[in-house]
Order: C-alpha cells, then sequence, then structure tokens
C-alpha cells in the first residue's frame, strides 16, 4: 500500500506472526527503506492492547501529519477487523477466545455439527451468528462469511 505526500513515497506493508498471534503494519519511506514505525494488532488475546512502536535510528525524520494520519487509518481498519469480537458482552469474548484457542480459527466441515451444538449450548440463539463468525468465519448453517463478502 504507496501513499506519496509532498514528493516523498511511503510504504505499508502488512504481515501476520504466528508467534505474536499478532498482525504487523509497518510504515517506512519508499526511496530508501527506512523503517518509521511498526503497529502490532494481536487478534487472539483480549488482554493484549495494539500498540504502535517508532523506530527513530538515524538522521531525525519529520512525518507529516497526512502521512501519520494515513498509517493510523490503516491501523485503525486493522484493529477493527482483526479485534472486533473483543468489544462483545465478556461472556461472549470469553466463548470466541476458548474456540479460537481450541479450534484456532479453523474447523472441518465435518466437524461443525458437533461444535455447532457445543456453541448452542453455550450462547442464547441470537448471538449464535456472531460468535461463528469472530471463531471460524462461519454461519450457523455452515457456510463462509466471506463468501457473502466476496
Amino acid at each position: 500500500m504507496n501513499f506519496s505526500y509532498s514528493g516523498v513515497d511511503y510504504v505499508i506493508t502488512s504481515m501476520y506472526s504466528v508467534l505474536d498471534d499478532a498482525w504487523y503494519l509497518e510504515l517506512a519511506v519508499s526511496a530508501d527503506q527506512r523503517h518509521v514505525a511498526t503497529a502490532i494488532v494481536p487478534d487472539e488475546d483480549p488482554r493484549r492492547e495494539p500498540v504502535v512502536r517508532f523506530h527513530p535510528g538515524g538522521a531525525p525524520l519529520s512525518l507529516p501529519y497526512a502521512v501519520m494520519r494515513w498509517f493510523l487509518d490503516r491501523v485503525e481498519a486493522e484493529v477493527r477487523s482483526s479485534r472486533a469480537w473483543m468489544e462483545l458482552r465478556p461472556e461472549l469474548v470469553a466463548v470466541i477466545h476458548a474456540l479460537r484457542q481450541e479450534h484456532l480459527g479453523i474447523i472441518d466441515d465435518e466437524d461443525f455439527t458437533a461444535v455447532l451444538a457445543e456453541v448452542r449450548a453455550s450462547v442464547p440463539e441470537a448471538d449464535l451468528p456472531i460468535v461463528l463468525a469472530a471463531a471460524f468465519e462461519r454461519r450457523p448453517d455452515g457456510s463462509s462469511v466471506r463468501e457473502a463478502q466476496d
């Protein structure tokens, strides 16, 4: 993802760290690959908060407001998409977190019916779509949430 401002090109790269269970978004100056900041957005543990780290190594760098705003807007979008489920009621967060830990966010079609029954026993029916989408990106009928978005 690139952004030009006053003749300087900036780039954001995004990667997932399995070891950290977090998304890393890195802001750099394109021309010299100068690393400016890293946002870390944990997506598994509700107790861990997103953070931004700055890398001032080398000569001082004045970062234009528009560039910082662009970077933070992208970080905010990642926080929303990765952590939205953490804003639900505490009892739902606990269920989703447990499911994500147990199944690592993936569930086979043949196991879905059994897990669905377990989830139905622990959450109200009205919350079922939210819990299944957050834990497995699936609907109660087993279809993918992403298929509807594409």
